[in-house]
């Protein structure tokens, strides 16, 4: 018996997952900020290791108001941009949504299957550029 590919057929690109790791976040009243994406982004390369999917640090999305933020892209497909993400309650929902983003055809995830952190985060969704 042999093992079921990954993907149908030949293999889609390449899957990228950024996430922002200048994002900053005051923690109630104490002095200074948190980085959370640093965290998360180390979770998130963890969990996704063996998937395929590229997992990098970005500088900045420039959602600042909206930590953490994370972007999804994969040639020829639509980006996603999902803001306010958490390292304690979000990475699941991130993993799940990436491995689906990844074998949809367009990068549209079906509604039905869009994690409620990506439904509520929804930043952005840009189309992939021309040809």
């Amino acid at each position: 018996m042999t093992d079921l590919a990954p993907f149908p057929a030949a293999a889609p690109p390449a899957t990228t997952l950024s996430v922002c790791v200048t994002c900053r976040q005051r923690v109630n009243a104490a002095p200074g900020y948190v980085e959370p994406g640093r965290p998360l982004l180390a979770a998130l390369e963890q969990r996704l290791a063996d998937s395929g999917i590229v997992v990098r640090g970005v500088q900045c999305f420039a959602v600042c108001n909206r930590p953490c933020t994370i972007a999804l892209q994969a040639p020829g497909k639509w980006n996603q941009i999902i803001g306010d993400l958490t390292l304690a309650g979000d990475v699941d929902a991130i993993v799940d949504a990436a491995l689906i983003y990844a074998r949809t055809p367009d990068g549209i995830i079906p509604w039905a299957q869009t994690p409620m952190a990506f439904r509520r985060g929804g930043v952005a969704r840009l189309p992939p550029p021309p040809a």
